[in-house]
């Protein structure tokens, strides 16, 4: 995933909602969303998409409340990870709560070694930023927008980027991206959390963002939309776009009654 942003707890009506886009090798093969069960049996659900190859995701929304979002992070050199990362997200959906998956995370990394990634941990009541080179960063998200991606992003109002010398000038592109994206999606007064994912959408999708890429065998693959509720009663928004945001219009997931926390 090359870009996502997470509104957290900046709307009375939506404690969670975010927007993101996955960008990968357009040969990858990824099975839609669905509600799946956990991976030893008992535990918590999930709906998510799978990647048919690895067997993990990218993102989803847990039964308990939890979503999870990551994208790769680049590094100056790769690194040799034992696992895959998308494994890494299905574990923490697998937690009950944002908290709890971020000590999963940390249990996992003393004994597993990953890839560099930026992950994104939230539920109603905490939000993580989770930045991993080797070594494991944790930033607990305030209340408001944050925009994330390969060279980090805009997180509680300040700038982290870590370009790679390797990928200078294609790492000053996500930078300036970025920056547009946060500073596009300032809350407006009186915005509920549904119209604001709608902004966020359309950013996503707006080729002038620089979100939505188009490359030679590599590109923007799918869009995901996902939006809590403080009623318990609503069920959670979960919907995909099996392709570029674009030209690929994204569909609602059916999701059962309780799921999200509610």
């Amino acid at each position: 995933m090359c870009t996502l942003t997470l509104a957290w707890r900046a709307f009375g009506d939506a404690p969670i909602a975010l927007a993101a886009n996955r960008d990968e090798a357009l040969d990858r093969r990824a099975d839609p969303p669905a509600v799946r069960e956990p991976a030893g049996g008992d535990g918590v659900r999930y709906v998510a998409p799978r990647d048919a190859e690895a067997g993990g995701t990218w993102i989803g929304l847990s039964e308990s409340g939890v979503t999870v979002a990551i994208t790769n992070r680049w590094l100056d050199a790769d690194r040799e990870g034992d696992r895959s990362r998308g494994l890494l997200v299905r574990d923490c959906l697998e937690a009950d709560s944002a908290e709890a998956a971020v000590r999963t995370v940390e249990r996992d990394l003393e004994a597993r070694s990953y890839d560099g990634f930026n992950l994104v941990l939230a539920d109603a009541d905490a939000a993580f930023y989770l930045s991993y080179d080797g070594r494991l960063g944790v930033t607990r998200f305030d209340p408001g927008v944050h925009v994330v991606g390969n060279v980090g992003g805009v997180t509680n109002g300040v700038e982290r980027f870590a370009v790679p010398e390797r990928r200078r000038e294609f790492g000053a592109e996500r930078v300036d991206s970025a920056r547009r994206i946060a500073a596009e999606l300032v809350p407006e007064p009186g915005e509920s959390g549904s119209a604001w994912l709608d902004r966020a959408s359309a950013v996503l999708t707006d080729h002038e963002y620089g979100a939505c890429l188009h490359g030679d065998g590599f590109g923007t693959r799918s869009f995901t939309r996902i939006r809590t509720s403080v009623d318990p009663a609503e069920t959670p928004e979960f919907a995909y776009a099996d392709g570029p945001p674009c030209e690929t219009p994204a569909e609602p997931v059916s999701i059962p009654p309780g799921f999200g926390g509610g």
